[in-house]
């Protein structure tokens, strides 16, 4: 069941890199991103039991680092990597289920799967920002001002 699921997150996510028109260089890393995005978050929401939300938002935060290292690599906007690895965790069938509850009728139903799709929704988005955050911090760090406080306590390289 999990290699079923694995293989169709993997080529879901390269079906939405040749829809966004990714260079085809970069179409399986796409759906490497893609795949291993949703291996972090069957693990964590159904292995270890975590909640949706914080699974998914793990998740986008591996995708982003992933993407991150990706786009460096392959000299390709981050874009490319993030949005097809991201079309995995997107909740489609959670909205389709809120807005069905409303159509019967069937308001309460609604209003919480529409507010779990909202938190799923978010958790992508920060998960991305935060990744983000982090590259920017490891960029920005001064790393001679480690190596040099290494010098003075006498550790050697």
């Amino acid at each position: 069941m999990l290699i079923e699921q694995l293989v169709v997150s993997f080529f879901a996510a390269i079906g939405f890199a040749i829809l966004f028109n990714a260079p085809i260089n970069v179409l399986w890393q796409s759906g490497t991103v893609g795949m291993i995005g949703w291996l972090v978050f069957v693990v964590l929401s159904r292995v270890y039991d975590v909640n949706v939300v914080i699974a998914t938002f793990v998740a986008s935060v591996i995708i982003g680092i992933i993407s991150q290292i990706l786009a460096k690599r392959f000299r390709t906007p981050i874009i490319i990597f993030n949005l097809a690895g991201i079309i995995p965790l997107v909740p489609g069938g959670l909205s389709y289920d809120a807005m069905r509850f409303f159509v019967v009728n069937n308001y309460d139903a609604a209003i919480s799967t529409g507010a779990t799709v909202a938190m799923i929704s978010g958790a992508i988005a920060l998960g991305l920002i935060f990744s983000e955050i982090i590259n920017q911090m490891i960029r920005n760090m001064d790393w001679r001002k480690y190596h040099s406080e290494y010098d003075r306590k006498g550790v050697t390289r």
